[in-house]
């Protein structure tokens, strides 16, 4: 997630882009270019595919701003929302929403495919009397497109909407939403892999390229989310129970604001390899200072540049209390794109928790089958 491509903020929502959109796209240009008639130049086929990618992606951003906004609505808070080519995986915890909320949720999402894939169309009924043959052609394409969607959507595999629909139901009877989570997860890469294998099979017995690819594609990229759910569920409930004071590091890498640069890298950062350090005055945070920090100062200036001046002051920091849980810490670090939070008590720096602590943590116990 966090090597994942920022697209912005949009009304405080972050949406991100997965990797998996660097095969998407390449793969909706060549089956544009497959599917338009060869009688159209190849050059012309290509930004028709082009175009036709940037339009899914946008059609994809706003499905989930809508249902973002519907959540926000409802009084779940939504910070951040990865888009996969089939739709977006939102960051929302189990305490901020309820069974009755994830239905209505779902049911916005099945029928925002629906809409959509509906409005394609009429742009494409608009056009097919102006003669805008190859336009209309894109448009149609993209109604189709999004009208078999629309029908992938009622798989019942998370986080696909009909997953999200058996994840309500098994929520419902079970009262367990980490288990109802991974049983829809689980469902959802098993569904996942037998696409994979399908596409294979084509492959191998058929010898349908193309459409061995794009099924076994399909099918990846519905594992990758159903994976990364999991993940953020298991991650979550691992970290339930851990305090910020159970988890950071009591020795702390500590400098002062008079420090140079230079001495900072010569003397700390090439012999320890620490990325950050903490900026004390008698125990007291004054600010930090990264590997980040320093890189925007030129070499010739690190002697005679202070800490102090290129640090991230204290009143820009986002710090952390002993008794906070270690969840609400890794929340608070995606939301915020940093790696680091410093814990005080009184005024007075103990320790810092690191996001690598945390995800450390989670793979231990995963380790252990704890």
């Amino acid at each position: 997630m966090r090597t994942a491509p920022r697209l912005g903020r949009i009304l405080g929502i972050r949406l991100q882009l997965h990797p998996t959109w660097a095969i998407a796209i390449p793969l909706i240009i060549a089956i544009v270019v497959t599917q338009f008639p060869e009688a159209y130049p190849l050059w012309q086929r290509i930004v028709l595919g082009m175009v036709a990618s940037l339009l899914f992606l946008v059609a994809v951003s706003i499905r989930e701003l809508v249902l973002s906004f519907l959540a926000l609505s409802r009084g779940i808070p939504v910070k951040r929302v990865t888009l996969f080519v089939f739709g977006g995986v939102p960051q929302i915890t189990k305490e901020a929403t309820l069974p009755v909320l994830e239905l209505l949720l779902a049911v916005a999402g099945l029928l925002s495919n629906l809409i959509i894939a509906g409005i394609f169309y009429a742009v494409h009924s608009v056009l097919v009397n102006t003669g805008s043959v190859i336009i209309d052609g894109l448009i149609l394409w993209l109604a189709f497109m999004y009208f078999m969607l629309a029908l992938f959507h009622f798989i019942p595999g998370f986080p696909l909407d009909g997953g999200r629909l058996l994840r309500t139901l098994l929520w419902k009877a079970t009262g367990d939403y980490d288990r109802a989570t991974g049983i829809a997860s689980w469902t959802g890469r098993g569904i996942g892999l037998l696409f994979i294998a399908c596409g294979i099979l084509l492959l191998i017995l058929a010898h349908q390229w193309f459409n061995g690819l794009v099924l076994a594609f399909v099918g990846w990229v519905l594992h990758s989310a159903a994976a990364q759910s999991r993940r953020q569920t298991v991650l979550r409930k691992a970290l339930q129970d851990i305090m910020a004071r159970d988890i950071m590091a009591r020795e702390c890498p500590l400098t002062s604001q008079q420090f140079s640069l230079g001495q900072l890298v010569r003397d700390c950062i090439l012999v320890t390899g620490q990325r950050y350090f903490v900026v004390v005055d008698g125990g007291k945070l004054q600010g930090m200072v990264t590997v980040r920090n320093v890189k925007r100062v030129p070499k010739e200036r690190w002697d005679s540049t202070p800490v102090g001046e290129i640090m991230t002051p204290a009143s820009e920091l986002k710090t952390a209390h002993a008794q906070q849980p270690a969840a609400s810490l890794l929340e608070q670090m995606d939301e915020l794109e940093i790696n680091q939070m410093p814990v005080l008590e009184q005024d007075t720096v103990i320790g810092v928790v690191t996001r690598d602590s945390l995800i450390r943590l989670d793979k231990i116990r995963a380790e252990l089958k704890i």
